[in-house]
């Protein structure tokens, strides 16, 4: 690895529903980068920052409702901060950030979820980030319905994003692949239900291919 490698950043995202299996990838992910040398910065949104961790509790496990503009403009605040406190940093200093959900999620759930309107909830988190977009989008796509089965067998409480009805979770999935659709050199569109091996190679090749440029 050359110098000038060494010191390129590349931020990588994964977007998808609950139980798509983001976090599994993301640690693959992390795991091959480290082994090959390189410096990695792993976090998530929300929950990326000890400001973060409260407003995930806020967000996903608060008692009682949450108006859907508050609930969007708490995860732009949190995006706000962590972007400036984590992910510019570690950019910065050359590192590859792998980030379990971003902006998109956003989008996808308080846009499309939420019927807040993607456009204008994209625009929220593009203001609060100044404009960083990701390197590599991952979109792990599954069928909500086999999403909530692995989310059953998990045998956890849902959240409230997770507790939502299939509508929801339906207007979510369609958001995303409308995502990657407008954005097909950023996005990385692949069938989570395919072996998570399989998936963690192609993931592994397209990183790779970014990290070359």
């Amino acid at each position: 690895m050359t110098s000038a490698e060494a010191a390129r950043g590349l931020f990588v995202t994964f977007e998808g529903g609950d139980g798509a299996g983001k976090t599994t990838q993301a640690a693959l992910l992390q795991e091959w980068l480290e082994a090959s040398g390189r410096s990695v910065v792993r976090t998530r949104e929300p929950g990326g920052t000890e400001v973060g961790v409260l407003v995930r509790d806020i967000v996903l496990h608060h008692r009682g409702e949450v108006a859907p503009r508050a609930e969007a403009l708490l995860y732009a605040a949190d995006r706000a901060h962590h972007v400036e406190t984590v992910v510019r940093p570690a950019l910065a200093r050359g590192d590859v950030v792998i980030q379990d959900r971003y902006l998109d999620s956003s989008v996808a759930y308080q846009g499309a979820g939420r019927v807040l309107g993607p456009r204008e909830v994209r625009d929220l988190s593009l203001w609060a980030t100044g404009g960083l977009l990701p390197d590599v989008t991952v979109l792990l796509d599954l069928d909500p319905a086999t999403a909530r089965s692995r989310l059953d067998a998990d045998d956890k409480p849902f959240d409230r994003l997770e507790s939502e009805k299939s509508a929801f979770h339906e207007r979510v999935r369609a958001e995303f692949l409308a995502l990657a659709g407008a954005e097909p050199e950023r996005f990385l569109v692949l069938d989570a239900s395919r072996p998570v091996d399989e998936l963690a190679t192609i993931v592994r090749e397209r990183v790779a291919a970014s990290l070359a440029r």
